[in-house]
């Protein structure tokens, strides 16, 4: 009875150093994330890959603006009704690109505000959580605890990750978008050249000469109709590619970043079960 009653006190002994560690652990943990790791999440230096990445992708969908906004106005000084639906569809992807421009700045001030929320508020909160739960015996503060943590990591890696992906995406596309400006900036150039034909053929004197440059800027201008027209295709590509990859992409790394935290938690609560 004497070693019976002696390998229980160890064992009791033993029960009670592991719930000190569960308990000591997580507080030390939170303590670390919130005078270390958020430090380091919130620095620019730490992000600088990621920000410069954004900034590339700001600097693309400037230029697309400009370059659409260009070739609208541009479309908008050619005689007659041709080209005036084609310059209304450019000055609709303008705005377009717009919501793309602030979905990108808005991913570049969340880079490092996720992390100071994360870190600071999420990742403490939960550990301090867990450490009580631990103590008192309460296995509902644990899993809210370890959501709270999980859900802390996941809003902190979603953008440095969705960025990475559209990286990827992004250089398959980057030949083709680049193409899409300088045929837009190409088209605006003859547009700007046949209205500026136009208005010195309005101060000929000579009526046989005025016809033939008439003639000859309507016919320019049904060529560059047909070049905007591929343009304007071009644009909605282009506009294609900056949605999934500026709006898109984040919400579904986010959200597969949500499941894979639902799975693991439901994998251990099985095993708890068990």
């Amino acid at each position: 009875m004497n070693e019976i009653d002696h390998i229980k006190e160890q064992d009791q002994k033993l029960q009670k150093r592991r719930k000190m560690l569960y308990i000591v652990i997580p507080l030390v943990l939170a303590l670390f994330s919130i005078f270390v790791l958020t430090r380091i999440s919130t620095s620019r230096s730490f992000h600088a890959r990621t920000i410069a990445s954004l900034d590339d992708k700001k600097s693309t969908v400037m230029e697309l603006t400009a370059a659409s906004t260009a070739a609208s106005a541009a479309l908008t000084l050619l005689p007659g009704d041709t080209a005036t639906p084609i310059a209304e569809k450019l000055a609709d992807i303008s705005t377009y690109f717009l919501i793309v421009l602030c979905a990108i700045y808005v991913e570049k001030y969340l880079v490092t505000m996720t992390g100071y929320a994360a870190f600071l508020i999420l990742i403490p909160i939960g550990c301090v959580l867990y450490a009580a739960g631990k103590g008192m015996e309460k296995r509902t503060w644990e899993r809210i605890a370890k959501k709270l943590a999980m859900f802390g990591i996941a809003i902190a890696v979603v953008i440095p990750a969705s960025v990475k992906v559209s990286d990827l995406i992004e250089q398959t596309y980057q030949s083709s978008i680049q193409d899409t400006i300088d045929s837009a900036k190409k088209a605006t150039e003859q547009i700007q050249e046949n209205n500026g034909e136009q208005s010195e053929s309005d101060t000929d004197d000579g009526n046989g000469v005025i016809s033939g440059i008439l003639s000859g800027i309507k016919n320019g201008v049904s060529d560059i109709s047909d070049k905007v027209e591929t343009v304007l295709n071009n644009f909605i590509e282009a506009l294609a590619v900056m949605l999934v990859t500026s709006c898109v992409i984040p919400v579904l790394v986010l959200v597969f970043f949500f499941w894979l935290a639902k799975n693991m938690l439901g994998v251990e609560q099985q095993k708890i079960g068990k």
